[in-house]
Parts: C-alpha cells; sequence; structure tokens
C-alpha cells in the first residue's frame, strides 16, 4: 500500500491532516487539497491513483472535481465522502463513475479497504490492458511467423532453381553485348535499342539475383564467429565500403564516436551487414548535398549504434510494415524490401534491438542497441 499514490480533497483542514497522519501509520502517505481546484491543480503535476474527497465544499463540489478526473485522468479512482443527509449525492457519484462513496464520519479502516480496492482495480486494469498489448503481439508475431515458416520452405528450392536460368540468361546477355560491340555491327539498324534492352535484361537478372541472396542470406543456418569488436572501427571499414555510392550521390557521411564506448564480443561479420544494410538505406534515402551521421555511444551495460539521415522520411502508416519481409518504400526495381527484415533478424539474433523513428521531410533514425557480451539466441 506504500505504493499508493492518494490525494486527500476536503475543506476542513483539520479532518485532512487526521485522516492523513492516521493513514501514513498504515503505510499510506497523502497529498492534501483544500478543494477541487487545488486538487486539478495537485494533479497535473502528481498523477495519482486515488483520489478522496469530500462531496460538499465551497466552490467545485466534489462531484464536479469527479467530473473533472474521469474526463482528463481516467485512470485515477474517486471515492466521496458524503454526510448522512447527503447519501444521495454518493449514489449520483457512482451513477457518474466514483469507485464508492463512504458516509461520515469515516471508519479508517473502511475507508483503507477501499482504496486499496480502488488500487487493486488500476491494477487489474492495467494488467487486462498489458495482456491485451501481448495478445496483439503475439497474432502480429504468429503471422509473421507462418510467414517466414513459407518462406523458410520455399526459399532455399526456389532460389537455387532461380539462379540456374539467371546465370544462363545473364551469360547469354552479356555474350549478346560483347557481339554487339564488334567491329562488323556498327552499323547494325536499330543498335541503341538492342542495347537498352540488353541492359534491362542484366538490370531484371541482378534484382532477382538480389532477392535469391537475401533469401538464401535469411534462412541459412550459418555459424556465428564471435571476437571482439571496436566498433568504431567496424563503423569506419563500413563506411569505407559504401563511400563510393555515397560520393556519387553527393551524400556526406559523418561519423560519431563516445571515447567512453568499450569493446564489444559479437559477431563482426553480422554486425558489418547490419551496417551496411542500414547505411546504404540512408544514403538511398538522403537528397543530393544531405547527410548521413553514424554515432556511437554507452547505454546501460551495452552500446548504441545510431544512423541518422536527413532524407525525406518515412510515413506513419508504413512505420510498422518496415521490417516486414518484400515490404519496400523505394520505387519498383530500386528494392527487395528485405534489407531491414533480414537486419532486425541479425540483431535479434546477437540479442539486441533495432527500433525506427521518422518524421517526413526531416529524416529517419535506426537506432541498434547492443549488449556487451553476445550470447547467440535461436529467434
Amino acid at each position: 500500500m506504500k505504493d499508493i499514490r492518494l490525494i486527500l480533497v476536503d475543506d476542513e483542514e483539520s479532518f485532512r491532516n487526521a485522516v492523513a497522519k492516521r493513514l501514513k501509520k498504515r503505510g499510506i502517505t497523502s497529498e492534501q487539497a483544500g478543494s477541487g481546484e487545488e486538487c486539478l491543480a495537485i494533479l497535473e503535476k502528481y498523477p495519482a491513483d486515488v483520489v478522496v474527497s469530500d462531496v460538499k465544499m465551497p466552490g467545485m463540489s466534489g462531484i464536479e472535481l469527479l467530473h473533472h478526473i474521469r474526463e482528463k485522468y481516467p485512470k485515477t479512482e474517486v471515492i466521496l465522502l458524503t454526510g448522512y443527509a447527503s447519501a444521495p449525492d454518493g449514489v449520483q457519484g457512482i451513477k457518474s463513475g466514483a469507485f464508492d462513496y463512504l458516509t461520515k464520519p469515516v471508519d479508517l479502516i473502511h475507508l483503507m479497504g477501499k482504496i486499496k480496492q480502488a488500487h487493486e482495480k488500476i491494477l487489474r486494469l492495467e494488467e487486462k490492458k498489458r495482456e491485451a498489448e501481448f495478445r496483439k503481439k503475439m497474432e502480429e508475431q504468429m503471422i509473421i511467423t507462418e510467414r517466414l515458416a513459407s518462406l523458410g520452405t520455399l526459399a532455399t528450392g526456389v532460389a537455387h532453381e532461380i539462379n540456374n536460368p539467371l546465370a544462363i540468361i545473364r551469360e547469354s546477355a552479356g555474350w549478346m553485348s560483347f557481339i554487339l560491340q564488334k567491329e562488323e555491327m556498327a552499323q547494325m539498324p536499330r543498335k541503341a535499342d538492342f542495347e537498352k534492352a540488353l541492359e534491362k535484361i542484366e538490370k531484371g537478372v541482378e534484382r532477382a539475383r538480389r532477392i535469391t541472396h537475401h533469401l538464401l542470406g535469411f534462412v541459412q543456418k550459418n555459424d556465428s564467429v564471435f571476437s571482439e569488436i571496436n566498433l568504431a572501427e567496424l563503423v569506419d571499414e563500413s563506411v569505407q565500403l559504401v563511400s563510393r555510392e555515397a560520393a556519387n550521390r553527393s551524400v556526406e557521411i559523418v561519423q560519431k564516436s563516445d571515447p567512453f564506448v568499450k569493446n564489444i564480443w559479437s559477431d563482426p561479420y553480422q554486425l558489418r551487414q547490419v551496417l551496411i544494410n542500414l547505411v546504404t538505406n540512408a544514403i538511398h534515402a538522403t537528397h543530393a548535398g544531405g547527410r548521413v551521421t553514424i554515432s556511437i555511444k554507452p547505454a546501460g551495460e551495452g552500446v548504441e549504434l545510431r544512423v541518422r539521415d536527413t532524407g525525406h522520411g518515412i510515413p506513419n502508416e508504413n512505420m510498422q510494415k518496415i521490417f516486414e519481409p518484400f515490404f519496400s518504400t523505394k520505387s519498383p526495381g530500386k528494392g527487395t524490401g528485405l534489407g531491414l527484415f533480414v537486419t532486425r533478424g541479425i540483431i535479434d539474433k546477437l540479442g539486441g534491438e533495432l527500433r525506427a523513428e521518422s518524421q517526413l521531410g526531416q529524416g529517419t533514425l535506426f537506432c541498434v542497441t547492443l549488449p556487451r557480451h553476445c550470447e547467440i539466441t535461436d529467434r
């Protein structure tokens, strides 16, 4: 009961003090208010669980206070105190949403029991809310799990089967491009159209190859190799791998590392893939002249890696979908929709957490939290 946040409201100061003192001896501390207006002022700074209020007060009555609390602080329970002659006011309060009403003079044990019951009601409602959220999350997870089961069943065989004809198509397109470059083909009618068509074929083959690569990368159970990692050095290596693409798009990459960040024990190869995926996405989302900032700082017992861009941002309606397989905000042909899906899978496997924040027109932030010492999981 010591955790109950309580406000006593009564215009009689001596009554409030007496009740507060007796409750404190039994482990319940309380705030006090001499009027409904004062109670509402306290609630703005002190989110109470239970308000015990007299009904008959100058100015704002207990019933009016109840209406304000129900409207503005719906999680707060209200217990009304009435005189024998004003019991109908207590009944009216119950109809208006009060937890209960007691008549004066108040029996302290009875009052304590009502306060405890009101607090238990709050805890039950919070527990039900958590259970509902958990069920919803589990239902969403089940949907994703079912998708993954289907994906895992089909991916390996389909990817290998697709890669074989892709190799033939690529080889044939390359051979045709080679033929078109020969001197005797210089005057070939509509040669430019043929070259353009071959370029489209090669781009289509490359996109299909990326999809199968991501599929195989997700379903294959590669053994993780753990070692001590200097994250700043790993970030620098990853930036070097994407620096040419950033330069081609006129995007600046800035690196910031807190000197107090310690080395971590994790899989450098998978973390490098995560970094490349996140930084590449950030580069693609950023306009020419924009900036991608990669920062590292301590986070409790672990470290926090942030990739922030100054791009166009992600609409709110897409924020819950960006980690789903095959969902992409890029234009058709520009993305597989598997990069973030695979990235989150890696972070989950390494015992970390990946979250995203975005605002249209102001860019996107991806935040990776990693433990200092990773223990591989089967998630």
